[in-house]
This record gives structure tokens, C-alpha cells and sequence, in this order.
């Protein structure tokens, strides 16, 4: 009898391979959902009109519907029920992400087609002063003026302050007291305006102090004060504390490392978060109507006499009633909207310039 020599491994002969199991033999192809999307607008629109309904919010829903139905029985069919329910979460978070982004793009439509059918040169360098609500002269350029000049302060004044809270909250913040401005913070961030020039205007009235920009702008520092602490607290906090560790075990002081190396590191999203706090205080109205009083008059002095915005120039106009003035309101609210936009477009400009480098 031979036997098989000494660490030997015998090994099985191999069997028939087994048939790898797959997900589906069949899939929708790539632009069935344009397919879907495309049916779907025409059973939404057709059947209402065939119906008599002629409301466009109510062909929008049903095409919503049927897209839904649509796409979550024909990938039932052709492939499985686990893609089915993949593709109908799918096509649920794009049927939100239009009914949020219809009515904005709308808006801004409809704001740059009234709005650009009145701005021009003229609108821009004049004022109202001597102009009546009914004749289709008279421009912004006050108004321009006072927001430009309010927000500049309020930016003066709540930059530094949201950015020395934010450094105690992350670096130095701990027990009670952190506690407390955090508190405090989340719940100025959620105060009405209207209460914050509220708390403005009986200062005003204590003190006896008349109407001017300065006191619209101080408003305005207490609605921005808790935006740039919140988005400079999350830059901070993205700051890796290896850092700091370096830093500190080079026997550089806390003060100086926060100086030198923290902020220079999230001075982007610093700046981006600063930029947006502008773009959130630049259309506010209630503080300036209690705080401004608003002028037809070009006031370039903010610190005496009453003064005008371009939120304040917008309710002013629409409230006279006539067609000029409606003309005039739609082109100031465009200009607003072409302040803050290039406000974001800096912010993104500045965050994309000071964003760590990548790479050798």
C-alpha cells in the first residue's frame, strides 16, 4: 500500500462553479427618468385641462404624483422591489428639491423682469427729493446710501465682537458661564427683528435720542452678532487640533497660536460666515422703519437726521399705490438682490482663495 508522501495536501477536485447572484438581469436605462419625468407632465397637465382645472400649482402636484407612481412601478416591473424603493426616495428628494427651488427661481424671475424695466443710470444717481409718488422720476440713490452706511457699522461693530465670542466659546469656553452665552446666542439668533428695534427705540426714548442710521445699524448688530459667533464657532471647531498641539509643544503661548495659527487657518469660512450674516441683515425693514424714519433727502451722515434703505425706499414705495412707484419698488428690490448676491459671490471667492492648498 503506497501512501502519499509527507506533507502532502490532497486537494478536492474542484465542482461546478456556482452561479453568482446578481441584483436584477434587467435595469431602466440611464434616461428613464427623464422618460418618467416627461409622461408625467403631460398626464399632470392633460387630465386637469381635460377636467377644467386650470390652477398651474395644481398640474405641478399631480405631475409630482404621477412621476412617483411612475417611476416606483415601472422599476417594480423591470428590475426589483429594492430598486423600486431606491428610485422612489430618490425621486422623492427631487420632487422636494423643485417645490423649494420653483418658487425662488419665480421670484427672482419676476423681480428682474419688473425691476429691470426701471433701473438704469438715472435710478441709481438720483434721489427722491422733490419727487411725487405718482411720477416716474426720482431714484435710489439714497437709499443706496443708507444701506451701505448701516450695514458698514453694524459689520464694524458685531465682527469683532461674534469673533472674540466665538474664540472664548472654542477655546477657552468651559462650565457655567460657556454655557450661559451659548444659550443666550441660540436665542438671539431666533429674536424677531422687530424686537430688536424694539430694545433699540426705548433706548432712544430714555436717552432722548433722535432718529438717525446709526440707531438702524445698531439694530442690526444685535441680528448679526449671534450669526458670525455660530459660523465662526463651526470654523474654529474644523480647525484639527494637531495644530494646536504643534504649536503649543513649540512653547508658543495659547494667544499667540490662536493669532497665528488658528485663525489664519479658518480665517475663509470666518470671512464666508461674516459675509452671509451681511446678506442676512441687508433686508431687514421693522428696525429701520422704528429707528430711520426714513428720508427723501441724500443723508450721508449716519450719526444725525433721518436716513433711508433700500428695504425702507421698497415698503415706502409700494405703500404710495401708484404704477411709478411700483416700478420704482420692483427696481430697488432688484438692486437689493444684486447687493446680496454679490455679497455670496464674494464670500465664495474669498473662501475658495483662503482654502488650505491641496497637494505639493
Amino acid at each position: 500500500m503506497s501512501h502519499a508522501p509527507t506533507g502532502v495536501i490532497e486537494r478536492p477536485t474542484p465542482s461546478s462553479p456556482t452561479p453568482k447572484s446578481s441584483l436584477g438581469s434587467r435595469s431602466l436605462p440611464r434616461l428613464a427618468p427623464l422618460g418618467f419625468a416627461a409622461v408625467s407632465i403631460a398626464l399632470g397637465v392633460g387630465i386637469p385641462l381635460a377636467a377644467g382645472w386650470h390652477s398651474r400649482i395644481q398640474w405641478g402636484l399631480l405631475s409630482a404624483l404621477f412621476f412617483l407612481i411612475i417611476s416606483y412601478v415601472a422599476t417594480t416591473v423591470v428590475e426589483n422591489q429594492r430598486q423600486a424603493r431606491d428610485r422612489l426616495a430618490t425621486s422623492v428628494m427631487w420632487v422636494c428639491f423643485l417645490i423649494a427651488v420653483v418658487p425662488l427661481a419665480s421670484l427672482l424671475w419676476t423681480t428682474i423682469v419688473r425691476g429691470s424695466e426701471r433701473l438704469d443710470g438715472y435710478f441709481l444717481t438720483h434721489s427722491m427729493a422733490g419727487v411725487l409718488g405718482s411720477e416716474a422720476t426720482g431714484g435710489v440713490y439714497h437709499a443706496l446710501i443708507g444701506t451701505l452706511e448701516q450695514v458698514g457699522i453694524a459689520t464694524v461693530v458685531s465682527a469683532p465682537i461674534g469673533l472674540l465670542t466665538a474664540v472664548y466659546l472654542v477655546e477657552y469656553g468651559k462650565g457655567s458661564l460657556a454655557r450661559a452665552v451659548t444659550f443666550f446666542v441660540d436665542v438671539m439668533t431666533g429674536i424677531p427683528s422687530i424686537v430688536a428695534g424694539l430694545f433699540i427705540l426705548s433706548i432712544m426714548l430714555i436717552a432722548e435720542l433722535e432718529p438717525s442710521g446709526l440707531m438702524g445699524a445698531l439694530a442690526l448688530t444685535i441680528l448679526m452678532v449671534p450669526v458670525v459667533v455660530r459660523s465662526t464657532e463651526e470654523m474654529l471647531k474644523l480647525v484639527p487640533n494637531e495644530l494646536r498641539e504643534a504649536s503649543l509643544a513649540l512653547g508658543i503661548p495659547k494667544w499667540r497660536t490662536i493669532l497665528k495659527v488658528v485663525l489664519p487657518t479658518a480665517i475663509g469660512g470666518i470671512t464666508t460666515g461674516v459675509m452671509l450674516a451681511i446678506a442676512r441683515i441687508a433686508g431687514e425693514t421693522a428696525p429701520i422703519i422704528l429707528l430711520v424714519f426714513g428720508s427723501q433727502l441724500i443723508n450721508t451722515n449716519p450719526f444725525e437726521g433721518a436716513q433711508s434703505s433700500l428695504p425702507f425706499y421698497i415698503y415706502e414705495q409700494y405703500k404710495i399705490g401708484e404704477a411709478a412707484s411700483y416700478d420704482r419698488a420692483w427696481a430697488a428690490a432688484l438692486v437689493l438682490i444684486a447687493f446680496v448676491m454679490i455679497l455670496n459671490l464674494v464670500a465664495r471667492g474669498i473662501a475658495r482663495w483662503k482654502a488650505p492648498k491641496t497637494g505639493r
